[in-house]
């Protein structure tokens, strides 16, 4: 779903600008919080544990609070939760813009359905794999936008401890068990993971063999959603094109491949013992 593939100039130059509208909207109210409450940043900062610099960048939209400092300065400031309104939005801040709508989409699913060719899918990743992954990206990322990448990324994966629990299912070309992305060590400890989430009653993974004489997702990979409202959405990322698809047709023919893509890979079973066979050899 987030492969890490090149962008348009736009998604780009959105990679290395963190500001955005709603952080800018944000930190315009926490100063004004601040100074009604007659706060110095100082005061505020030693009160909330954090530095007069941090708090200045919190204010003037340069860094992405994090939600337990939303809470706190709501307490704090006596705002009434005027910042706790907005903390969802500032959270999806640490996405990059083309992949917003996407991150809402996939946090409210009932269902998801990947397809991953190039990297382990972003719900799967450790943290060492995500820094390696985002570590790649050209032109680089800024080491402050790459921290929140990452946070981004693992945040994604508490939707495993959602309740109820959405149903997942993935299919994971087996070149990408084999790409010692970020070295020998980080893939064993990806692996490892994706055998422990493997272990959940909720998610079926599946390995696309390179031995396949035949294979449906030569096109590239590609996401399904299915919300609680019974929308059936997919995401497709592919070099410089990240889409949200809606309409039916399309969704339908990426549904009728994924369908396909898994009856040519090995089951579930076959493939959690394959990547322990992968974990072994690495």
């Amino acid at each position: 779903m987030d492969n890490g593939g090149r962008q348009t100039d736009d998604e780009e130059q959105a990679e290395h600008e963190p500001e955005s509208g709603i952080l800018r909207v944000f930190g315009r109210q926490l100063k004004r919080l601040r100074e009604w409450a007659g706060m110095e940043r100082t005061e505020f900062g030693a009160r909330m544990g954090y530095s007069p610099s941090t708090i200045a960048s919190y204010e003037q939209g340069r860094r992405i609070p994090p939600p337990e400092f939303i809470d706190e300065a709501d307490e704090v400031l006596d705002a009434r939760g005027v910042l706790v309104e907005m903390k969802e939005e500032v959270a999806r801040a640490r996405y990059p813009a083309f992949f917003r709508d996407a991150a809402r989409l996939e946090s409210q699913a009932v269902e998801l359905h990947v397809y991953a060719t190039q990297a382990v899918p972003g719900l799967l990743q450790t943290e060492e794999y995500a820094r390696a992954v985002f570590g790649m990206m050209r032109p680089p990322l800024d080491e402050e936008i790459l921290e929140q990448r990452v946070a981004g990324r693992l945040a994604r994966q508490e939707i495993f401890v959602r309740r109820p629990a959405p149903l997942f299912s993935f299919v994971i070309d087996e070149s990408v068990l084999l790409r010692p992305i970020g070295g020998r060590e980080v893939l064993r400890g990806q692996l490892e993971q994706i055998l422990l989430i493997g272990q959940k009653s909720t998610v079926e993974i599946q390995v696309m063999p390179l031995s396949r004489e035949e294979n449906s997702g030569l096109a590239g990979p590609f996401t399904l959603i299915e919300t609680k409202e019974g929308h059936r959405i997919a995401y497709v990322e592919v070099q410089n094109v990240s889409r949200l698809r809606t309409d039916r047709r399309s969704v339908r023919a990426l549904e009728n491949k994924y369908g396909i893509l898994r009856a040519q890979a090995l089951t579930p079973s076959e493939s959690l013992t394959y990547i322990e066979k992968v974990l072994k050899a690495t």
